[in-house]
């Protein structure tokens, strides 16, 4: 069974910092692209960054670009996202989500439960 489990999020004020790690389980990521996604309440749910199956090639939304990387370590079969300069806007539940191939594009086949970040201003 294809697990995704996120980590990492909580509160922070504005200009802070957080790290999410989501850990793959139920088989091996390392050959596909993977992403994560954030849903804001009352919003639907977006894209935020992706990176290809190698880690050389990575895809962000263009308001966190500067402020948002995304990595992995296909060794421990996790991705994260390192989040910097934080801003309210930024406030929303983040998701992991792995594709079924090498297009950072998806389809996007698994998700994670999601994990709460909230930025205070």
């Amino acid at each position: 069974q294809v697990q995704l489990v996120e980590s990492g999020g909580g509160l922070v004020q504005a200009g802070g910092s957080l790290r999410l790690s989501c850990a793959a389980s139920g088989r091996t990521f390392s050959r596909y692209a993977m992403g994560w996604f954030r849903q804001a309440p009352g919003t639907e749910r977006e894209f935020v960054a992706a990176i290809s199956w190698s880690g050389t090639n990575t895809y962000y939304k263009d308001s966190v670009k500067g402020r948002f990387t995304i990595s992995r370590d296909s060794a421990k079969n996790t991705v994260y996202l390192q989040m910097n300069s934080l801003k309210p806007e930024d406030t929303a539940v983040y998701y992991c989500a792995a594709t079924n191939g090498r297009d950072m594009a998806g389809p996007y086949d698994y998700w994670g439960q999601g994990t709460q970040v909230t930025v205070s201003s």
